[in-house]
Order: structure tokens, then sequence, then C-alpha cells
């Protein structure tokens, strides 16, 4: 984790003006945003969120993209109507916050919305991606849940789940080189135990120069020294979804 003084995995980065081109629907007991391609479809991806929830702007900017794609996208609310963290919370709190919003323990939940991309969507093959807290949530799902077929990790904390490494399905690792929050030596343990562990497809990509949250938490246009890696980092994830989905 961070310093104790700011020990958020997550730091705010641009949030964008973003409205969005799905809608809001209620799945069982959850919330979900989704969001459909024109052309139909079996395909689909569960996006989750970070600590700032689901309603983001910058997250269902992703999904959009997935779906611009060719994917069902579906952005779960995965605290349950629970508070998303705010920036102005104190920062001193945030590790009792986010043990009441234990990125293992979303399974409940994801079963409902497996059940409903299969029911109401048509959806056969489904694979997931997250961010940060919902990066970590992925490998927790690669790790055991037998009905996804492929996940992308994007800055998960490595933390919650550094002793659990027999993924089920082929997973991707997004890093950044400079992110005070997951250091190197985090990142290079992850490769020697799934090297030692994996029986499965897995890549870990450390992006240059880039800090937590590159991918969906910075704007291209407003950081243009990162639009290279932010533009790479969405087609790696895009690409290694076509390939297993």
């Amino acid at each position: 984790m961070a310093n104790e003084s700011r020990p958020c995995p997550c730091d705010i980065g641009d949030r964008f003006d973003y409205g969005g081109r799905g809608q809001e629907v209620q799945v069982g007991h959850i919330e979900a945003y989704v969001c459909k391609p024109s052309a139909s479809t079996d395909k689909a991806v569960i996006v989750i969120h970070d600590i700032f929830e689901w309603q983001l702007p910058n997250t269902r900017y992703i999904a959009d993209m997935l779906t611009t794609n060719g994917y069902i996208a579906i952005c779960p609310d995965f605290f349950v109507g629970q508070e998303a963290w705010k920036p102005s919370n104190d920062w001193a709190s945030f590790n009792d916050w986010v043990k009441t919003r234990d990125a293992g323990k979303i399974d409940k939940e994801v079963d409902v919305v497996l059940k409903y991309l299969k029911d109401q969507c048509g959806a056969k093959k489904i694979g997931v991606i997250g961010f940060c807290w919902g990066g970590a949530a992925v490998q927790h799902l690669m790790l055991k849940n037998p009905h996804l077929k492929t996940g992308v990790s994007l800055y998960g904390v490595i933390s919650r789940f550094e002793d659990k490494h027999s993924l089920l399905h082929p997973t991707f690792f997004i890093f950044g080189e400079k992110d005070n929050i997951i250091p190197l030596e985090q990142v290079t343990l992850l490769e020697q135990k799934l090297k030692q562990n994996c029986k499965v497809d897995y890549e870990v990509k450390i992006y240059p120069g880039q800090t937590h949250g590159f991918v969906h938490r910075k704007r291209e246009d407003i950081n243009p020294q990162d639009k290279p890696y932010i533009e790479e980092g969405r087609k790696d994830m895009i690409n290694w979804l076509n390939k297993y989905l």
C-alpha cells in the first residue's frame, strides 16, 4: 500500500466529462450499467470498477469502448449500494473502509451477472476486466470461477492475492512502471510465481513511465506524453479479449 498519510490504491486522476451511451438496469439484487453493440453477439465482458464505484464516467467510457469493439459490456455495482470512496474522505480511514468491500467476496454478484448475461443477453463467451480494486477482483475470479473465459487485470492490487497464482483462465496483467502503489518488486515476484505455478496462458506487461490508473484515469488530450501508452494499454486489452473470447 502507499504511505500511511495516503494509503489509497487509486488516484482519482482525470475525471472524464462523459455521459455514457448505455443504460442502467437492475440485475437481481444489484444495479448495473449495460451497453450493447448494434450487431448481435454472444460475447460479453464484465467491467469491475475501482474504489470510485460503478458510476464513474471513466469506467463507463471503457465499457462503451468495449461495445464499439463488438462486446456486450456490463459494469455492475460490486459495492452493492455501499458508498464509494470519495477523494475528500480521510485517508487514515481507508484501510477500515476497504475491509468492508472485499475484492475476494464478489462471487454472489458475479453469479447473478453471469445469469443475466446468458439469459437476457444471449452471451456464451464471457470475460472480465477490472481496474485497481477491480483488478484484484479479476485475479480472484481467474483463480476460481469456471464460467469465465479470460481476464484483464489493470493495475490490480497484487497484495490482495499475493499467495495465489494457479490461474484457471488466460489472464493479462497491466502495470505502470511508476506506480507508487504497486512497486516493481511486487510485479517481478508475481511473474516468478506465475512462471512456477500457472498452467494457462498469461502475460505481465509494464508500461514505461506510467503511474497508477493510466489506462482509464488519464486523458490522451491533456496528457500528451502519456498518449501512446494509454492507447497501447487499451489496444492490448482489446487484443487479449479478442484472442480468448
